[in-house]
């Protein structure tokens, strides 16, 4: 008998660790001088909504998309924010240093994995960021795993 592959979400802690993660993050981002002005207005809950939304791309609970209304909200909350590359880069470094701290996993093969969404997924955040975009009400929900990808702009 085979032992089933458990998510990343499962790998990783599921959402206690998640909501570690994001809420030491967004402690980090008020001193960082690059992601600070980006982050400014952000609300006391919003560590809580990556961290549900993170969830649910790494195959955990649909709480996300039950709550705020899936990837299309996502899109919305990038919608004219103007996001650059430099921002970008600064965001995952740190979102990674963030979890080395945290002392996640650090297999190769999680690592790998949370990598590769972090890369594009905020690379579509500062797509979505820029003048004109609009938002698919359709748009599905990405979901990531163990080197198999489903998104909104993936077969």
């Amino acid at each position: 008998m085979t032992t089933p592959i458990p998510t990343l979400y499962e790998w990783l802690g599921g959402i206690d660790a998640l909501n570690r993660l994001t809420a030491r993050f967004y402690e980090r981002v008020r001193d960082n001088a690059i992601l600070a002005p980006v982050f400014a207005h952000m609300d006391g809950e919003h560590p809580q909504h990556v961290a549900a939304f993170l969830a649910e791309v790494l195959g955990g609970p649909a709480n996300y998309s039950e709550s705020h209304g899936g990837h299309p909200h996502m899109i919305q909350q990038h919608l004219n924010r103007h996001l650059n590359h430099i921002q970008r880069q600064e965001w995952v470094a740190l979102l990674l240093d963030t979890a080395d701290a945290l002392e996640m996993p650090d297999d190769p093969e999680f690592r790998s994995a949370l990598v590769g969404y972090l890369e594009w997924g905020s690379r579509l955040a500062v797509i979505n960021s820029q003048p004109g975009v609009a938002v698919d009400p359709h748009a599905p929900m990405p979901k990531w795993g163990w080197g198999e990808v489903k998104g909104p702009y993936l077969p």
